[in-house]
């Protein structure tokens, strides 16, 4: 997965992608993320209202957001995707592999392996790229798990 995503090889992250569960698990991770964005905001109109509106919003723009391109963007950098970016349908401008990004590999159980993504910058937000066996031996990208909010 790493390899495929930092030479931009979008058939092999296809491969190694389970996107339909990559998209569940995305939803859930955003709409989660929004909320709490909008409840740190205040018991506002807008607020209320965003509240409401945000799991249709946030679907449709994750099913429309989650491509090879940005699967590699977020293995590359550990830049989790943002919420408002997805409602907004704009994909992140491609960059360089990030040298100060620490990734560090390790089992949660039988079939699922954790890729930890740690930015220099944030020593203490680790993103969790979750990775679940599809037979003996293949394993595919089916999750993610954002860091906890402080």
């Amino acid at each position: 997965l790493v390899k495929a995503a930092e030479a931009g090889d979008a058939t092999a992250l296809e491969q190694k992608v389970d996107f339909p569960a990559l998209r569940q698990s995305l939803k859930s991770e955003m709409s989660g993320a929004m909320r709490d964005e909008l409840r740190d905001r205040g018991g506002d109109l807008a607020g209320s209202l965003g509240m409401i509106l945000a799991p249709s919003l946030m679907d449709s723009a994750v099913d429309a957001l989650v491509t090879p391109r940005v699967v590699a963007e977020v293995v590359r950098t550990g830049q989790r995707p943002e919420a408002r970016d997805a409602v907004r349908g704009s994909e992140p401008e491609p960059k360089a592999s990030d040298s100060r990004l620490h990734r560090a590999y390790g089992y949660r159980d039988l079939n699922t392996f954790v890729v930890r993504l740690t930015r220099a910058d944030r020593p203490d937000q680790p993103l969790r790229l979750l990775m679940t066996r599809h037979g003996l031996f293949d394993w595919k990208l089916s999750g993610v798990e954002f860091p906890e909010r402080a």
